[in-house]
């Protein structure tokens, strides 16, 4: 639950932000948040969500961080990232847990309150997915500073894709430290350092700014060649030098599990709101086009995953609170959500047709399309993140042995080694035995069997998840004790094995969700559509383990003990996507609470609000507007035109004056939401033209 002051901020400087963005101006007239946005952000100190308050900060909670995030999102893209990076991983994360305290006395203040933005430079041509194999260099060594000769480091350095860069008066930089000299020991090659270098410092080439897919968010290159910073300046001070990649571990977990999935979990709300509403007031053939299966089939999509990703979401952010550094949980959340984000997106876009495709002040939709593929990219690119990260991670450190046992055998004395190893192997191998059985039996069963936690409804749903968490089990550890090492170069095994994990964690977050908002029966058809994907997926995603197995005799083995009587889960079914799509397109308490993280303010910027305020009214014209209909077409109506008809429908009786006022009412209303923009050819030609200067691309 957020704490009083973190609802004030929700229901106050959130709510007045979004009522101000008007994604058009940012995008296309200005590429760039107007002036007294940035200055509204700073002196509500939404940069400082994550600093504590004696440093002037908000001290927010994750679920807080996360809830403001979703909101913005479901507006823009580029004032959420504006204020995503800042309060993710970057300089005030990095301080509050290893700076000195004069560092943090001297620049916490100063982000809180937006006297400093700051950037964070570790990505650059030639490390991108593999960030330790930075060429960014230092070398320490004695230098100028501030009139003074200090010792210090002299930087070179080539980055790219960093946000905030165009604007930031502070930059975090990732490099090697060198100290060929011996100045600070006897160490030359001391590792991954973090530093802190000020805008103005000489020999920083910062300012220029890429142009991510017309999404204006400031990114842009930092470059540098012998820039000098004194050791002071180092992330920690000296002694932190050399220890920032283990700072980089065990920061990034916290903030990848915030940013990214909350942006996309916001966006999802938003595309349930805009995408449920639309489909009921657009008619065509006479029907609103939800009522068609084609378009019903997207809208089930859209409003399962969105389920789905809302409580991925709110339990990775939980984690975080209970004070985590959730590494598999995080990578989990930032893969689906922007993966399934990118599917509710596509949804909406279709089920909108042309409404999505013309850009201009009425689309609440094309931005967003354009800006998906950036949040797939950033922080980890999404396959990457599928292949190597979540099974890669999780099969240590989501294993109940393997890790202890790692332990055990780096344990010093020879004799501790032996007894606690021998100890934690024969627990392993009951463990694999026991998963073995349990995969049968419940295989066999179809998980029909067996002791399960919840209610009459969900019980079923828990026996699913002892079947496939036994299944996982059983694979991975057989998968390791056959493959060994060379199961690190299998990647797509290790990708299937971390989906199979993904998606136990991100049922079980539905459950949890299902169980904290006092199990909604009207809620039931969105748990059991989600619930029924996740799990065809674990087992197609088992299949595809077994069935690309190397060693074929142990495949065979596998697929008796997983799949004893073969596959049997199915994909949600048309009933239950028809029961899902009818929540999307009408007012009750499901979609409610489905669409609750988005801004849905009626306020002038925001035609999602206004639609969705509408929605009640469209619904109750439709039985009048059938009627109506039916006299037009009978031929007891005349005229050309609607204003005709409707005039001598009310002249004939068929409608009373009421009835004809609330026809003319939505009609009138309903036609900005289905119209589109157009333009003078000379408002989409630049004001002027000039010859760019000489490109400083970077290497793509």
């Amino acid at each position: 639950e957020l704490s009083v002051d973190e609802q004030a901020f929700l229901d106050g400087p959130v709510e007045e932000l979004c009522a101000k963005i008007n994604e058009w101006e940012i995008s296309h007239e200005l590429a760039d948040l107007p002036e007294d946005m940035w200055e509204f952000l700073k002196a509500n100190r939404f940069f400082g969500m994550i600093i504590p308050k004696q440093y002037g900060g908000l001290q927010f909670s994750a679920l807080a961080h996360s809830a403001v995030l979703q909101k913005i999102a479901s507006m823009s893209a580029t004032v959420s990232s504006t204020v995503a990076v800042p309060n993710s991983l970057g300089p005030a994360e990095l301080l509050l847990h290893y700076g000195t305290e004069e560092q943090k006395n001297h620049y916490l203040p100063r982000l809180a309150d937006g006297r400093e933005i700051p950037c964070f430079a570790l990505t650059g041509p030639y490390a991108g997915s593999d960030a330790t194999s930075l060429p960014d260099y230092g070398i320490v060594c004695k230098g100028e500073w501030q009139g003074g000769n200090v010792l210090g480091v002299r930087l070179t350095f080539d980055k790219r894709y960093i946000t905030l860069a165009p604007v930031a008066t502070i930059v975090g930089l990732a490099f090697r430290l060198l100290d060929p000299d011996h100045l600070l020991g006897d160490v030359e090659d001391r590792g991954i350092t973090l530093a802190l270098i000020p805008r103005d410092t000489d020999g920083l080439e910062i300012g220029r700014r890429h142009f991510p897919l017309n999404v204006p968010f400031q990114n842009g290159p930092v470059r540098g060649k012998d820039v000098f910073v004194p050791l002071s300046q180092l992330i920690g001070g000296p002694d932190m030098a050399g220890q920032g990649w283990r700072m980089l571990v065990e920061c990034l977990s916290v903030g990848r599990a915030i940013s990214l999935p909350s942006s996309a979990t916001g966006g999802a709300c938003a595309g349930v709101a805009a995408t449920g509403a639309y489909a009921r007031i657009r008619k065509q053939f006479g029907l609103a086009i939800g009522r068609f299966e084609g378009v019903e089939e997207a809208l089930a999509r859209i409003g399962g995953l969105t389920y789905a990703t809302t409580a991925l979401s709110r339990a990775t952010a939980a984690a975080v609170d209970r004070g985590e550094k959730p590494a598999v949980p995080s990578a989990i959340a930032k893969y689906h959500a922007t993966e399934w984000g990118r599917q509710i997106c596509t949804d909406a876009m279709d089920v909108h047709g042309g409404k999505g495709v013309i850009l201009g002040p009425g689309n609440y939709l094309g931005r967003s399309w354009q800006g998906v593929p950036i949040m797939i990219t950033v922080e980890g690119a999404n396959i990457m993140t599928r292949s190597l990260m979540i099974f890669g991670q999780g099969a240590i450190r989501c294993h109940p042995y393997v890790l202890a046992e790692m332990q055990a055998a780096a344990l010093p004395d020879y004799g501790d080694r032996l007894r606690k190893f021998d100890d934690l192997l024969f627990r392993h191998i009951g463990f694999g035995i026991s998963n073995g059985v349990r995969s049968f039996v419940l295989g066999l069963t179809h998980a029909k069997i067996g002791s399960a936690p919840g209610d009459a409804y969900t019980r079923r749903f828990y026996r699913k998840l002892n079947r496939y968490s036994s299944a996982l089990a059983l694979v991975a550890d057989t998968s390791m004790l056959v493959l060994g090492g060379k199961l690190k170069f299998k990647e797509k095994i290790s990708a299937r094995l971390g989906d199979v994990l993904s998606y136990l964690y991100i049922a079980s977050a539905m459950l949890k969700r299902y169980e904290d908002e006092d199990r909604p029966v009207t809620d039931q058809p969105l748990l059991a559509w989600a619930f029924h994907e996740c799990t065809w997926r674990m087992q197609m995603a088992l299949d595809g383990v077994i069935r690309n197995f190397p060693v074929r005799p142990v495949a065979w083995l596998l697929r008796a003990l997983v799949f004893p009587l073969g596959r049997r889960e199915v994909p949600p079914s048309d009933r239950l996507g028809h029961r899902v799509a009818a929540i999307l397109m009408t007012p009750n308490e499901a979609r409610t609470r489905l669409a609750s993280g988005a801004y849905l303010t009626p306020s002038a910027n925001n035609p999602v609000g206004r639609m969705n305020a509408l929605l009640p009214e469209v619904v109750a014209a439709e039985p009048i507007e059938r009627k109506f209909l039916k006299a037009v077409k009978s031929g007891d109506v005349g005229g050309l035109d609607f204003e005709a008809q409707i005039a001598e429908a009310e002249a004939k009786g068929v409608l009373t004056s009421a009835e004809r006022k609330l026809l003319e009412r939505v009609r009138t209303a309903s036609f900005e939401f289905i119209s589109v923009d157009d333009f003078a050819p000379e408002e989409l030609r630049a004001a002027t033209k000039k010859k760019p200067p000489k490109s400083l691309r970077s290497v793509a």
